[in-house]
């Protein structure tokens, strides 16, 4: 029997840059949209600051059309998709669970949402975990699927123009750059290691670190424009396409991931894919990805931090088992084929849905 093919299907991230600066698709958002494609879906993809009201939502699927839907974030997109009528599911995004559900009213919400919605993804068991625990009426419909990776190095990305145009002019040969990669906004923390890292650099003048990423809190990002400038060894650079993400991740010497919250980092898993040491700052989102010392390392303080990249910089075998570890850990637990066969089948959910 053929099943119902939804035609079109709304995805609705949350807002995590302005959208007078999007470049391209968060990876995230790519590959969902390609996901349900793949199944024959129509999916129209759309920024929650985009739609700030319900009304607006309801001209939308009025004018589209649409069947169905999916919202990244449980708080800031499953809320504008209350009551319309039409079946939803809905992908934890990390903040919703580890900031959102500290504040009564958003909590309140957030366990409205789930009980309309069809189902919901958690990146890990112990996000599934936390949800069950806050709201237990929605145990039966929670799902847990890791974030598929697939990386793509632009071949024509060259790694010394990279350099130059961010202030770095000195021979790649001897140079050490580490880069974080992270929306600017306030729950990434990128200011958080800048004042160690610049103490390191006037005592070893080849160590860098650029933070690479979207100004999404335009406030925030102005602060962090003006500590970078007073900072040495420091480096900012506004957002990449995909490709030339991935070839600096490529070339660089680690990736750093300094935010207070995550649900579950694409650039720490795009850097173990690509054959990258990882150091990220020891919180759930991170340990659940990162084993210390097996697939990466974990630091509590950016002292810490300091001293692990230092033992990484003099110690060529624990960089080569590090990287070892991580590619492989990536290619056993975070497929791309199995991300998209759980979200297809998911929409086969909604499908049936929509026949009753």
């Amino acid at each position: 029997m053929m099943a119902v093919r939804v035609r079109p299907c709304l995805f609705l991230p949350p807002s995590l840059r302005p959208a007078k600066r999007r470049m391209e698709p968060l990876p995230g958002e790519w590959a969902f949209r390609d996901h349900l494609e793949a199944a024959g879906h129509m999916c129209i993809l759309k920024d929650a600051s985009d739609l700030e009201s319900s009304s607006e939502i309801a001209k939308l699927i009025e004018a589209e059309s649409l069947e169905a839907a999916v919202a990244l974030h449980l708080y800031r997109g499953g809320r504008l998709l209350q009551g319309h009528g039409i079946p939803f599911g809905i992908i934890f995004g990390g903040t919703d669970l580890n900031e959102d559900v500290n504040h009564g009213e958003k909590k309140k919400v957030m366990g409205k949402v789930l009980e309309e919605a069809r189902f919901a993804v958690a990146f890990t068991e112990s996000m599934k975990e936390m949800a069950q625990a806050q709201w237990p009426h929605a145990r039966g419909k929670i799902y847990v699927q890791s974030q598929g990776i697939v990386t793509g190095p632009n071949s024509a990305f060259n790694w010394n123009t990279f350099l130059h145009q961010s202030g770095i002019n000195q021979s790649a040969d001897n140079l050490h750059i580490f880069l974080l990669v992270c929306g600017l906004r306030q729950v990434k923390d990128p200011l958080y290691l800048v004042d160690a890292f610049s103490e390191w650099h006037r005592e070893e003048p080849n160590v860098y670190m650029v933070i690479v990423g979207p100004e999404v809190d335009p406030v925030f990002t102005r602060e962090v424009g003006a500590r970078v400038k007073r900072a040495a060894g420091v480096r900012l650079i506004r957002e990449m396409p995909q490709g030339d993400l991935h070839a600096a991740l490529k070339n660089c010497f680690a990736v750093v991931n300094s935010s207070v919250s995550e649900g579950m980092s694409a650039a720490i898993l795009e850097a173990m894919d690509l054959e990258v040491p990882v150091l990220a700052r020891n919180i759930p989102g991170n340990a659940a990805v990162v084993k210390h010392e097996v697939t990466g390392l974990l630091f509590s303080d950016p002292q810490e931090f300091v001293q692990l990249a230092k033992r990484l910089v003099s110690d060529p075998a624990l960089e080569r088992e590090i990287v070892a570890n991580g590619r492989e850990y990536v290619r056993a637990c975070h497929s791309w084929q199995a991300e998209r066969c759980t979200y297809q089948n998911l929409i086969r959910t909604l499908e049936g849905s929509i026949q009753d």
